[in-house]
């Protein structure tokens, strides 16, 4: 007998009607539905619906070696060497999106003033350059129309080096590199997530800098237009002022600028102008500290051994109708926190300022008239033998303070106004040891002062 007949003889006539259904259901249908044949594949427009960047899709002209004149999304598909005279790719129309894919875009020596990515038609809106390296340009890397006086669409995971121009601007500009430019880093309206190193023209420059890390540039780190906010950011190691806000080329101008660090600079660790407000920073070891105009609010701040100049190097500077309330101040070599008129300076903590000034500076030093100097703690002003409260001007008050270890704790001059100041230097109480003890001041007075 055969192994196919005892199959047959095995199974069952009702399972075989069910195999044989199995497989011709698997198999389909032997006569196809009438009618045309069709593609049941996507076509290379639809695995990849850009535009590549060549010479076919993207020709270039007199001045650039691709151009872009058509809205759309576009892209890479290798890196691009420059030439004499002509800008990498240059966009004339809004509406486009061009992803470097990871490509490089570098230039060549003596291309003469063309950039890497050039918009070059005013007042266009909707362009985003995404994703690769634009480095050794003739002119800026990435130029979204600065041109024309304006920045223009947006930059994402861009590196820009080397660039003879600003090595990135556009409005906003996001999670990018900028480095070794001669122009600045990075210029931009809102600036998020970037960071900008050794550019000649100063580090970042825009109107929100957030996130943002600036070092070892020459001038500016960061750069504030009158207005903006930095928040969260970072400057170290600048030729000049760390963060400042600036007008018109001329540092000074309304800002904010808030939980910040500046550390190293050759400047101030932050200059702003007239109404600016600055909290919760970090600002130390640069040749000036925080440096105010008129009508500012610092607070919060700890400002720490800026030194190296005979007349800049203090910690904390405001002009008439300031407030600073509630710094650590310390170290700094002309004074710690230097007003003019018409300030309140509070609760703040001076300690060991003035160590450069021949004779000792001064823990707070008043220049003026109408201060409110209130609750602050001054010691160890000039290494002892500085000043601790040193007010020049008349029609101050001075209640609730302390000084203590300096040379001459209380230097006031005639016509002020102030609490009383009691010497607690002389020991004058018991030790304590249990749940009460009795007043050891010497003074009920609410308003007093205290010299310890």
């Amino acid at each position: 007998m055969t192994h196919t007949s005892l199959v047959r003889r095995a199974l069952p006539l009702s399972l075989v009607t069910v195999i044989a259904g199995a497989w011709l259901a698997h198999a389909g249908d032997l006569n196809p539905p009438a009618g045309p044949i069709l593609p049941t594949m996507k076509t290379l427009d639809e695995v990849e619906p850009r535009i590549a960047i060549n010479a076919t899709n993207t020709p270039g002209d007199a001045d650039s070696l691709f151009k872009i004149t058509q809205p759309g999304s576009y892209y890479l598909t290798g890196n691009i060497t420059g030439v004499a005279a002509k800008h990498g790719i240059e966009i004339e129309v809004g509406g486009v999106t061009l992803d470097l894919n990871g490509f490089d875009l570098v230039g060549i020596a003596g291309m003469g003033a063309f950039d890497g990515v050039s918009v070059t038609v005013p007042s266009l809106t909707n362009i985003a350059i995404v994703n690769g390296s634009v480095r050794n340009w003739g002119s800026n890397g990435v130029n979204l129309a600065m041109n024309f006086g304006g920045n223009h669409g947006s930059c994402t995971a861009v590196r820009a080096s080397g660039n003879t121009g600003v090595g990135i601007g556009g409005s906003t500009v996001t999670n990018c590199m900028a480095d070794n430019n001669t122009g600045a880093g990075i210029v931009g309206v809102a600036v998020t997530n970037c960071v900008a190193g050794g550019n000649t023209g100063g580090g970042i420059g825009g109107y929100t800098v957030t996130n943002c890390a600036a070092g070892g540039n020459t001038g500016y780190g960061i750069r504030l237009n009158v207005g903006g906010t930095a928040t969260n950011c970072s400057a170290s190691g600048n030729n000049g002022d760390g963060i400042l806000v600036s007008t018109g080329g001329y540092p000074g101008g309304s800002g904010t600028i808030t939980h910040c660090a500046a550390r190293l600079n050759q400047g101030a660790g932050i200059r702003v102008g007239h109404g600016a407000t600055i909290s919760e920073c970090s600002v130390g070891e640069n040749t000036a500290g925080i440096i105010a105009d008129t009508g500012c609010t610092v607070s919060n701040c700890s400002v720490y051994s800026n030194k190296g100049h005979a007349s800049l190097s203090l910690g904390i500077g405001v002009g008439d109708g300031s407030t600073v309330a509630g710094c650590t101040v310390r170290e700094n070599d002309i004074a710690g926190i230097v007003c003019t008129s018409q300030c309140v300076v509070r609760d703040n903590n001076c300690t060991d300022n003035g160590g450069l000034t021949p004779g000792g500076g001064a823990g707070i030093h008043v220049q003026g008239a109408g201060n409110t100097i209130q609750g602050n703690k001054c010691f160890g002003s000039g290494f002892g033998v500085g000043r601790g409260v040193d007010v020049d001007g008349a029609g101050n008050i001075i209640i609730k303070n302390t000084c203590s270890g300096n040379g001459t704790n209380w230097d006031i001059a005639a016509n002020n106004l102030y609490g009383p100041i009691i010497d607690l230097t002389a020991p004058g109480s018991a030790a304590i040891s249990g749940n009460s003890a009795p007043d050891s001041t010497g003074s009920t007075h609410p308003n007093a002062n205290f010299t310890y």
